[in-house]
């Protein structure tokens, strides 16, 4: 039986034992500051597979003060990061895969059937918070380096499998694996893309604005300047931004995506008493970034647009509209089409699933960016998770396309990697 043929019926016959170590991951809740318990199941299975592991908890200096880090807490304590490496013979390319386990918080429980970390599974599909995003993709990952160890196939590349904390809060744990020296030739990262081949990842960043008024008794209201009807302004000047914005993409691989780079208004408060005109309101919202744009020139147009609001309307001219810049931010990332891996890839997809993969830019921001724009690892996001299910209620994973994805991601080490003797 030829190896690709093997690798399948191994995945075929050890189906159940995949299935029961999604179970156990999705059933250990890891929310922020809650990652312990899954990371000690991810410890154990990397250790029965036999790889060097290397567990710490992210902090110190290098981190907290490097340019690139975002977080909403400065504190680790608990949350580990885990990586298992499969040494090479030598001689050929590395790879890391990367993967997070942290998940968000699973939101109005009315809105879920079951318990958000059930693991149900119901017509080939398992329900849970993390199933999509991204334990599933975790599971696809081990499964293929199990695969190629039970072949007693030998690499001559490194495999680095990383799972990593603070994914969903700006990648602490991604930069952290980065500062203690981890770094390939090459990245693949499971996120769930409805097995769509994702080259381009944007960035984004959360922004802080607020919007002056003047305050007065609500009888007199015409005394004051409420800053609610002036917020009313802004959003509208946001969304057109966001508009011009998105109207310079022509890259084919944003076609089919509505708004390549949104910039989205999630929070707002205002006013402290129903009989006064408020004077402060605060938006917090989320800005898209382009990969071909950096970061600081995405915060410059923002902050430079909201300066133009005094040609809207003069109250802005003495009473500016403040940018604040905080809390998470993911880099945009980029690989080139034409780049060894995305033919790999793309030529074992079509191997095993006998057709064409699309082939799309990501329309969230993933570690990607932080691997290949600060560890200067070439990264792709590859995965078999339903990307409208990820931080949804009632979030599930098609249990098939994880062992697809294995296959097609262990024929793709094979390919990268070198075969030792070959």
């Amino acid at each position: 039986m030829a190896r690709e043929g093997k690798i399948r019926e191994w995945l075929e016959q050890h189906r159940e034992r995949g299935i029961q170590l999604l179970e156990q991951f999705v059933r250990a809740r890891s929310t922020q500051g809650n990652e312990k318990d899954v990371q000690q199941l991810v410890i154990e299975e990397l250790e029965r597979m036999n790889l060097e592991v290397d567990v710490w908890e992210p902090g110190g200096k290098e981190l907290l003060g490097n340019p690139y880090f975002a977080s909403s807490r400065k504190e680790f304590s608990g949350s580990p990061n885990v990586v298992g490496v499969l040494k090479g013979a030598g001689n050929g390319r590395s790879i890391i895969l990367n993967g997070h386990v942290d998940v968000v918080p699973e939101g109005d429980l009315d809105k879920w059937e079951d318990d958000p970390y059930s693991a149900r599974i119901v017509d080939g599909k398992m329900f849970g918070r993390g199933t999509t995003d991204m334990k599933g993709g975790n599971v696809s990952l081990l499964l293929a380096i199990q695969a190629i160890q039970a072949l007693d196939i030998r690499l001559k590349g490194d495999i680095i499998f990383q799972s990593v904390v603070e994914e969903e809060s700006g990648g602490a744990g991604t930069l952290a694996t980065i500062l203690r020296g981890y770094q390939a030739d090459a990245a693949l990262i499971p996120e769930p893309t409805n097995m769509k081949i994702f080259p381009k990842q944007q960035g984004s960043m959360w922004f802080r604005l607020h919007v002056k008024g003047q305050s007065a008794h609500g009888g007199t209201r015409y005394e004051g300047v409420s800053a609610i009807e002036k917020s009313m302004k802004v959003v509208e000047s946001i969304l057109e931004l966001e508009k011009v914005r998105n109207e310079r993409v022509t890259d084919p691989l944003y076609e089919k995506i509505p708004i390549p780079f949104p910039i989205n208004l999630g929070k707002i408060s205002g006013g402290d008493w129903p009989s006064s005109v408020c004077d402060l309101v605060v938006m917090e919202g989320r800005m898209g970034v382009s990969p071909e744009e950096t970061m600081d020139a995405a915060k410059a147009e923002l902050e430079s647009w909201l300066v133009g609001l005094k040609e809207v309307d003069p109250w802005f001219e003495k009473h500016p509209v403040t940018v604040e810049w905080f809390g998470a931010r993911w880099l945009p990332g980029s690989i080139d089409v034409e780049h060894e891996l995305m033919k790999t890839l793309v030529v074992n997809y079509k191997r095993v699933l006998d057709e064409e993969p699309i082939i799309e830019a990501s329309p969230w921001g993933t570690d990607g960016g932080l691997l290949t724009g600060v560890g200067g690892t070439p990264s792709i996001v590859f995965g078999p998770g339903v990307t409208e299910m990820a931080h949804f209620s009632n979030e599930y994973i098609e249990l098939d396309k994880i062992f697809i994805t294995a296959e097609i991601i262990a024929l793709c080490l094979l390919d990268w990697c070198g075969v030792d003797g070959e």
